[in-house]
């Protein structure tokens, strides 16, 4: 069954949930003794989201671009310790959403 295209208001809405759910995860990043796992998940569900309805287009939303790009980077400068995990999903959101593939062979 095709899916319909979403309108530009939808993909700016979407584009919103991610800046949001990142500053998030940002808040819940203040120093805490664990990871604020759950925030970061939130993260990347909105993200994904994000990514599956652009994944045909030639313009992406400029605030998503610059949260994604270097995520892993950024990620491990925040903070000591990260958990591997954390950092393979960084990895693996960046190349879903620069090169359109997910490199996730499992």
């Amino acid at each position: 069954m095709p899916t319909r295209a979403m309108s530009d208001a939808e993909k700016a809405r979407l584009a919103e949930g991610v800046v949001d759910d990142w500053c998030t995860f940002q808040v819940a990043l203040s120093p805490k003794a664990r990871y604020p796992r759950e925030e970061f998940d939130a993260f990347l569900r909105s993200a994904r989201n994000y990514v599956e309805a652009t994944r045909n287009d030639r313009l992406i939303q400029r605030e998503v671009a610059a949260i994604i790009s270097g995520l892993r980077e950024q990620l491990e400068l925040e903070r000591k310790r990260v958990p591997g995990e954390v950092l393979y999903e960084a990895d693996r959101l960046e190349v879903l959403f620069f090169s359109g593939y997910d490199p996730h062979f499992g």
